[in-house]
């Protein structure tokens, strides 16, 4: 095996074996350039050994519990085999795109290739933000200060393997095309894995990043029309809510016990954070592999109406969430309402833990879909 490392994240779109129904496409990498990148990063993190280990937190400790009661593995827990259904998620291009003469002067085929990029584009950043949940989770591991959340971190760095698994193979078997990852998600992963405070780490991760993977994989379970993807999302939907859970509770007793001044570097840092996110939905790589203004394309999305709609859609579990744990700041809510989603903040929250929900068995949770599917 052939590792290279490097300070600059490729830019490489990757095409594996082409799925049935697919054409391969031009750009993709030659066999003689496939390798292992690494890219190297280096954070200044500061471990912590807890000594007390008696329990504190039984809330922590019970969702903990839950991690390990309900592990799933991808290759057992989900059918493979299962007819490939289409699987273009993005059904936005019309309204974001018509009238504008890029999109109009496309053929019929054409604009599926966009679907088709689209679609890669959106399960690309879903791996490589579960790789960056992987690698701060487990430097939470290290550094999270009491015995409770260490042995969460830990069981939660195997759900993002285990994540990281799971889009990784789908992709490569279900869509056979693999986007970088943005330079939008790549800004806030770095921030939240360079960052030495271990807090930040959690409001990034379990609260911004998680939170908003919640809303993104709620809708994506609804509108994908392959039932693969749908049982997928289904198993990781339940992980990812044990988490953002796990990151309310935890810090909503830390950060009472910081200065205000701690607080509003904390709440900046929380809403710079949700500002990223927001470009997260912007799949200029796409718009610049068909040859199209990417600026103009960018504008066109951001006032686009449907897009504009889900993109606050998302925010609907981040915003409650940091009202909860006290960063929506007065200082910084006039900062939220600007972008129009302090709306939110008085929807249901994480805090509150539904131990019935989250507890429901693995065979649960597959018979509830299954009558969701049927019904619809």
């Amino acid at each position: 095996m052939s590792v290279t490392f490097t300070h600059e994240t490729p830019k490489q779109l990757v095409e594996f074996e082409s799925p049935e129904g697919h054409d391969p496409v031009e750009e993709a990498l030659k066999p003689e350039q496939l390798q292992q990148i690494a890219e190297i990063f280096n954070t200044p993190l500061t471990g912590a050994y807890t000594w007390d280990y008696r329990v504190q937190d039984s809330r922590i400790r019970k969702l903990y519990r839950l991690g390990k009661q309900l592990n799933w593995d991808p290759e057992t827990d989900i059918n493979w085999n299962q007819d490939v259904e289409p699987t273009l998620i993005h059904d936005v291009e019309k309204e974001n795109f018509e009238g504008w003469h890029h999109w109009d002067d496309m053929t019929e085929k054409e604009q599926d290739a966009f679907r088709r990029h689209s679609n890669a584009w959106t399960l690309s950043q879903f791996l490589h933000g579960e790789q960056g949940a992987l690698l701060v989770a487990s430097q939470l591991v290290s550094c999270a200060p009491t015995l409770e959340a260490k042995l969460y971190a830990g069981s939660q760095t195997f759900d993002e393997a285990r994540h990281v698994e799971v889009f990784n193979k789908y992709i490569q078997e279900r869509v056979g095309l693999m986007y970088p990852i943005s330079d939008s998600l790549k800004s806030i992963i770095d921030k939240i894995l360079t960052d030495p405070r271990w807090d930040l780490k959690f409001i990034g991760m379990q609260i911004i990043i998680e939170g908003l993977a919640l809303s993104a994989f709620a809708t994506l379970k609804q509108i994908s029309p392959d039932p693969v993807l749908r049982d997928l999302i289904t198993l990781v939907l339940r992980d990812e809510a044990r988490h953002v859970t796990f990151g309310v509770n935890y810090l909503e007793e830390f950060v009472k016990t910081l200065s205000e001044e701690e607080i509003e570097e904390r709440a900046e840092f929380a809403y710079e954070a949700c500002v990223i996110s927001r470009e997260r939905l912007i799949a200029s790589d796409v718009h610049a592999y068909f040859g199209w203004p990417t600026e103009e394309a960018r504008k066109r999305v951001l006032d686009g109406e449907v897009m504009q709609l889900f993109r606050n859609l998302l925010f609907q579990r981040v915003i409650p969430n940091l009202k909860r744990i006290g960063l929506l700041t007065e200082s910084i809510r006039p900062k939220f309402e600007a972008l129009g989603i302090l709306e939110y903040e008085n929807l249901a929250h994480d805090g509150d833990i539904d131990w019935v929900e989250l507890g429901k068995p693995l065979f649960a949770a597959q018979e509830t879909q299954t009558e969701v599917l049927e019904d619809s």
